[in-house]
Parts: structure tokens; C-alpha cells; sequence
């Protein structure tokens, strides 16, 4: 499962940048790039390390019942989108393998036909390797879906069953198989740092990601988040400098590969970076449909962020009424450089300055002082047309965002 297809919403604040206090309106001399995030909040089992909003489904998934709900969110949500193009679609979960190909066909049909979408769409589907069959992927393919995300995790069947997934070894290899037979681009999922594992171990898992010929591959740090069992009930995990240097092996060893590391845990072959999650790291506009899903949608004079209800009967419930969205707000001046620089700074090649106008309608230089900080503790480079964050400030991420938070009062 891909850790950036929503981007939490960041309480508003009043903080210490130059903008009028509680001021949200802003200039934007364009729209950016919208994306579609489609959520499917089902899964065979919880994962215990699992933080995303997922429900184990105990029954037959009312798939009928949710495509209409997300149809009817998506007609509700067009005022604030008339006239603007989908670049890509991503089917997030959950599981959206299990929808079936008519399901899936049927959605895709009714975004087409109340959307104008870009002909060249990225439309990405993830995956579970217990669930690929290959005549539903082939179905998949020929609804639109041009990506797979496969949430492999690890290819080690010791590591699996201590992670909780629903497939072994085998049917992790078998999930390769059928995507290069119906899909010329697809990401896996890989996690290191897992209980009890070696660096031979996590190199072995990478190193068969490769073998795989995956386009791109996600290699994410096994961390123990708040409500999860694994969080209740913590295993034993390698210690940070063991899992530091599993980063480092990691990156070295994808980047001989010829993957590059765009982004603080994504690694691309040549043109294959993930389009949908470059809109996401470039302060780009996404529409979320579904239950849980988040939105940040722009304005010409203001930024949205709401959060659709988590439960799918609350959010099913929700959409007959007209009251699916849970939570939405303006964003504040004060809080979006700091919502920028969240995303922008990710990327290992930064950021192009004009960017941060075109996104936030504010100049470089309300953030003048931060920069300047930064700067000095070694975490960014800018030169008059980039800026980027140094090997010590992808390293050190979270102190190089904290600088560009905005202060409580």
C-alpha cells in the first residue's frame, strides 16, 4: 500500500510567517494539475501494522452499493471542479483488487462520462498478490488501468506470516507473473526493518524486486504507528542504526540497478516515475471519492482540504444525504508554505522556485528566514532557480519540514 495517496489535513494555525493573521485569501494565476483518488476501504485481514483506513470484510463486499455511493460523491463534488481534466487515477485501498472487473469497469465508465480525462491518464490499481487471477487483471487492463502497485512487502515467507499478509512467497512470484503478462508498468511494494530481519535478509528481498523487472519500486521503513496492533504489541525490530543502514544498502544497491531515487522512498526506472504521486509531492490538486478519502482542491483565491466520513456505511449513508464530508477547511496563508515544503521537499530534486508561487500564490520570500536556517544547518541547497534538499536534509527530513512550521500562539 503506497504511503502518500492521501495527504493528512494540517489543523489551521496562526504562525509566524508574513501574511496578515487569519488571512486565507490568496492569488493564483493558475489552477494546478487535478488528480482522482478512488478509495476502497475493504481487505481480506487488517494488516498489525497497517494505519490506513481499511475494514476486514466479513462478507460479501456491497460493491453495487459503493460504486453508486462514489458516483454520487463525484456528481456532488463537479461544482468545485467544473471545466478541469483528471491527469490520473489512482485505486487505493484497502484491497481494490477485490472489486470485480464489472465493478471496476462500471466505475471507470460513470469517471469518463462526467469527467474530462486526459487520454494519456495514468489510471493505477493496487494490488494485493492474494488476490490476482489472471483473467480479472486482464478485465482490469482492458477497463483502462494502465499501473499496478502490488503490495508485496516481502518475498520471505517467515517475514509475510509476521507481517500478516494473506499470500506466502509463491504467490508473491506468481503476482509478477501475471502483471508483466497484462501490465508494462508496475510498482512493488517492498517494507525492510521487519522483525527479526538481517541486512542478508532485507538485501535478498530487494534484490529479487529487481530480478523482477519492476518499473518501480517503493521501499518503505516498517514503522509502528498509533492504532495499530503492532503499536499494542510491538515485535522486535532491528535497531535504528541497523535500519539505517539497510537504507543505505538499499539505495545503493537499486541505484546500480539503474533505479533512481526521486523521492525519499520511491525508486523509478527511466521515465516511470509515479505521475500520480508527483502531482501529490508538487502541491497539485486531488479530488478524494470514497470512504476516509482526503481532498485538496484550489481555487483562484483559496485552498480546500475536506475528509470524507471513515466508515463506508457512515460514508454510504452520508452520500444519500448530502453529508459524506466529515471534516473541510480553507487552508491559511500561514500554514501553506509549511504544506509545500511537506511535499516538495520529498523530492531529491527539490523544487523549481517558481513553483512555490504558482501553488501557494505567495513569494519565496515569505519563507526568506526559514530558507536561511536551513541553509545554515547544512539541509538545503538553492541556487536562483532550484532549490533541493542536501543528502543531510533527505536524511534528516523531518528536522528540515519542522523549520517550516508554522509557530503556535
Amino acid at each position: 500500500m503506497a504511503v502518500t495517496r492521501t495527504i493528512p489535513i494540517v489543523p489551521a494555525r496562526s504562525g509566524s510567517h508574513a501574511a496578515p493573521s487569519g488571512s486565507t485569501n490568496i492569488q493564483l494565476a493558475a489552477l494546478p494539475p487535478l488528480s482522482l483518488y478512488v478509495h476502497i476501504p475493504w481487505c481480506v485481514r487488517k494488516c498489525p501494522y497497517c494505519d490506513f483506513n481499511s475494514h476486514e470484510a466479513k462478507d460479501d463486499i456491497p460493491e453495487d452499493a459503493y460504486v453508486e455511493a462514489l458516483t454520487r460523491d463525484l456528481e456532488q463534488a463537479l461544482p468545485q471542479i467544473w471545466g478541469r481534466k483528471i491527469y490520473t487515477i489512482f485505486f487505493g485501498g484497502g484491497t481494490p483488487s477485490l472489486l470485480s472487473p464489472k465493478a471496476l469497469d462500471t466505475l471507470l465508465a460513470n469517471v469518463r462520462a462526467r469527467l474530462p480525462l486526459e487520454p494519456t491518464a495514468e489510471i493505477t490499481l493496487e494490488a494485493n498478490p492474494g488476490t490476482f487471477e489472471a483473467a480479472k487483471f486482464e478485465a482490469f487492463r482492458a477497463s483502462g488501468v494502465n499501473r499496478l502497485s502490488i503490495g508485496i512487502q516481502s518475498f520471505n515467507a517467515k517475514h509475510l506470516q509476521a507481517l500478516g499478509r494473506i499470500h506466502n512467497d509463491e504467490e508473491a512470484h506468481r503476482a509478477i507473473e501475471i502483471a508483466h503478462r497484462y501490465f508494462d508498468n508496475f510498482n512493488l511494494d517492498l517494507m525492510y526493518a521487519l522483525p527479526d530481519q538481517t541486512m542478508e535478509e532485507a538485501m535478498r528481498d530487494m534484490q529479487t524486486a529487481i530480478d523482477a523487472r519492476s518499473t518501480h519500486i517503493s521501499a518503505y521503513q516498517l514503522t509502528l504507528e498509533p492504532n495499530t496492533l503492532f503499536h499494542r504489541y510491538p515485535p522486535q525490530l532491528p535497531g535504528d542504526d541497523t535500519a539505517e543502514e539497510m537504507q543505505t544498502n538499499i539505495e545503493a544497491l537499486l541505484a546500480d540497478a539503474g533505479y533512481e531515487n526521486y523521492e525519499t522512498s520511491a525508486f523509478a526506472q527511466p521515465g516511470q516515475r509515479s505521475r500520480h504521486n508527483m502531482n501529490y509531492w508538487q502541491f497539485g490538486d486531488y479530488l478524494g471519492i470514497g470512504a476516509g478519502a482526503a481532498s485538496k482542491i484550489s481555487f483562484p483565491d483559496r485552498i480546500v482540504r475536506s475528509l470524507r466520513h471513515k466508515q463506508p456505511k457512515a460514508y454510504m449513508d452520508g452520500v444519500d444525504k448530502g453529508k459524506h464530508i466529515l471534516e473541510e477547511n480553507t487552508v491559511t496563508l500561514q500554514d501553506l508554505p509549511f504544506e509545500f515544503m511537506m511535499n516538495a521537499l520529498r523530492l531529491t530534486d527539490g523544487f523549481p522556485l517558481h513553483l512555490f508561487s504558482e501553488r501557494t500564490g505567495l513569494s519565496i520570500n515569505t519563507v526568506q528566514k526559514e530558507i536561511e536556517q536551513a541553509k545554515q544547518q547544512g539541509l538545503i541547497e538553492r541556487n536562483h532557480e532550484m532549490m533541493r534538499p542536501t543528502a543531510r536534509g533527505k536524511r534528516f527530513l523531518n528536522d528540515l519540514l519542522q523549520i517550516f512550521l508554522p509557530e503556535e500562539k
